[in-house]
């Protein structure tokens, strides 16, 4: 291929091709002497106005073709190729297209150093994976440590809701509609098995253990997959304690990130290259989790969204505020009303610069993870805050990130191969790209190991982005699900890993709290302090994240709800009367040390933020009015 080597602009997109297509094509100077030498036939003004491509055969090339064609030798059968002699009109509107910029070249390198930067080099994805990876190992690794103190109370034998009671009844049901093995398909779990405590906790120490595997890269893609099998486990008989969108993320990127990760045992020796395909499924989730969560409360006829007012309550009304939360809460509304709007563009217009050339998508992962923190420092939202943060770091490429990693912390994996050093090609003032050199290519001459054969990754893509998609399209009630996807979207739905996310599509604008009450008479009552819940006026509230306490994020569900009889909440009341040590382990303080009470009741309250006068002069962070009664006095059933 013969190009301008004085137009930057031409040599800046020559040494991305260059790199793309390794040592198949030979570049070439059109001021190289050897141009008029070995091509004599080819006449000066061609190199002027196009790149010419001269195959071994001797046929030559100009422009967009030429373009093309050099794509092709690299992937063989590519759609541009096959467009330009097929596909009518489309060979006209690239050359066409070509030439416009061709004469244009100074504004378009201009443009192109605004929207690429300086490096030309085809982006590397090394260490973003071996940054991601790691980040999901912990993140796996906090969900399983949060939730292992916990099974006992939630789900163990003498918990609110008992897995093995649950597991019984569903294995009565099976065996009187006589399913046979569709049941391993209807409830997918490893709790068939067993659903004693000691197998529930087994299961945490299990995935915690393999997040730790990952953590050390050791066997990447099957310590994913089992990790994907346990937490799925766990969600299928963890009932409404394991509902939350954040699981269900956690889910589906840890199945994602199966096909990103190294098939290999030994990830740390010689690992494959990231699959571009999987990494761009992982990006398509975060755009759907992003996109979904901004449109749902447009479209959702909620006022408070649609007048901006939605932070005038979501500080005070969410489940687990922060003290930071408290002292946001007291902003003038005309700072509240741009954060909304803020949020907005955020949420819905962010997003598509993913799209987008490297710069702007580098602006937009950094949008999106300022979005996150304010989230997250303002409320208890466990780990989703962390693993939203960890998918937009997908947004970034090798060269970007190296510059927040310190060398001593990167693996062999994490060190790309010779490639371009952005910050070593120069720039004139004016913003022009300057004067590039094509560096030489580094040929590896040792095959780098296999990664996910394509024949599986491909119809996974397909089918994984026609599901989301068309099933996005119809929850906003833009078009219907086909009937062959929404059949196979509930085939696929006892997996729980094609989700669709929205959180707070309609903001709660009153915080109503629940409190439960012990009685030995009937006449004096104690009340129950849980331990990260609103409950006593003067506790401060505080940062528990990434933990999350399932039982008292439910607590404020089951507030919402006022003649709601969750029958968590049933079982919760009863565990209470009989004094589980289980249960009791998940509460702040237990009024009855020496034996349950006779009696139970749960109060209703209205709870909202002290300002700053009533602070000062009461120490209190909320202040409280009784609403009524939730749930009336009620003995331990059968006494």
């Amino acid at each position: 291929m013969i190009y301008d080597g004085e137009c930057n602009f031409c040599k800046f997109w020559i040494m991305r091709l260059r790199e793309f297509t390794a040592d198949r094509i030979e570049f070439i100077a059109s001021q190289d002497p050897r141009v008029a030498h070995d091509y004599p036939e080819l006449p000066r003004e061609w190199f002027d106005t196009a790149v010419q491509l001269i195959e071994p055969d001797g046929s030559v090339y100009a422009g967009a073709e030429a373009g093309f064609r050099a794509l092709a030798i690299r992937a063989p059968g590519t759609a541009l190729t096959w467009s330009y002699a097929n596909v009518p009109g489309f060979a006209p509107v690239s050359e066409y297209a070509y030439h416009f910029v061709a004469k244009r070249r100074e504004f378009f390198s201009k443009l192109t150093r605004l929207l690429w930067g300086r490096n030309g080099a085809v982006p590397r994805y090394n260490r973003v994976r071996w940054v991601f990876l790691r980040s999901l190992g912990l993140i796996y690794l906090i969900a399983f440590a949060s939730l292992g103190t916990q099974i006992k109370g939630l789900i163990g034998a003498n918990g609110v809701v008992p897995a093995a009671e649950f597991m019984t009844a569903v294995q009565q049901h099976f065996d009187a509609a006589h399913v046979g093995l569709e049941r391993y398909h209807r409830l997918p779990t490893l709790c068939w098995f067993g659903a004693s405590d000691r197998f529930l906790q087994g299961l945490c120490v299990a995935g915690g253990l393999l997040a730790v595997v990952l953590v050390l890269n050791f066997a990447p893609a099957l310590c994913l997959i089992l990790l994907w099998l346990i937490y799925l486990s766990l969600m299928s008989v963890g009932g409404d304690f394991l509902s939350f969108q954040w699981d269900a993320l956690l889910l589906e990127t840890g199945f994602l990130a199966i096909f990103l990760a190294p098939p290999q045992f030994f990830a740390w020796r010689r690992a494959a290259p990231p699959s571009r395909l999987a990494l761009w499924l992982l990006r398509w989730l975060l755009f759907q989790l992003m996109f979904e969560s901004g449109v749902v409360k447009l479209i959702s006829g909620d006022s408070t969204w649609k007048h901006l007012l939605a932070l005038n309550y979501h500080y005070e009304t969410q489940p687990l505020p922060t003290w930071i939360g408290w002292y946001a809460h007291q902003l003038p509304e005309a700072f509240q009303k741009l954060s909304v709007f803020i949020m907005f563009v955020i949420e819905i217009a962010v997003p598509f610069l993913v799209f987008a050339p490297r710069r702007p998508k580098l602006v937009g992962c950094f949008l999106l993870i300022f979005l996150q923190v304010a989230i997250l420092l303002t409320g208890n939202y466990c780990f989703f805050n962390l693993l939203t943060i960890a998918l937009c770091m997908l947004w970034l490429d090798d060269a970007a990130l190296a510059r927040f990693i310190p060398s001593r912390w990167r693996s062999r994996e994490s060190a790309p191969a010779p490639d371009f050093n952005a910050e070593s090609l120069p720039h004139t003032e004016n913003g022009t790209l300057g004067e590039i050199s094509i560096p030489p290519i580094a040929v590896e001459t040792v095959p780098r190991p296999r990664g996910w054969p394509r024949s599986l990754v491909r119809p996974l893509a397909v089918i994984i982005l026609l599901l989301t998609s068309t099933g996005m399209l119809a929850r906003f009630g833009w078009m219907p699900v086909p009937s062959p996807l929404l059949a196979l979207e509930e085939w696929l739905g006892p997996f729980q890993t094609l989700n669709h996310y929205g959180l707070f599509a309609v903001m709660t604008t009153a915080r109503p709290e629940i409190i439960i009450e012990g009685s030995d008479d009937g006449k004096t009552w104690l009340p129950y302090e849980f331990k990260y819940k609103a409950g006593d006026v003067n506790r401060r509230p505080g940062f528990v994240a990434p933990h999350q306490p399932r039982l008292d994020w439910q607590m404020w569900f089951a507030a919402l709800r006022p003649n709601g009889r969750d029958r968590w909440f049933v079982g919760l009341c009863v565990r209470l009367l009989e004094g589980s040590p289980d249960v009791l382990a998940l509460l702040e303080r237990n009024p009855f040390p020496g034996k349950p009470p006779r009696y139970l009741r749960a109060e209703y309250y209205d709870y909202q933020f002290t300002n700053f006068a009533e602070r000062r002069a009461t120490g209190a962070w909320w202040r409280r009015k009784r609403i009524g009664e939730y749930l009336p006095p009620v003995p331990l059933p059968g006494k």
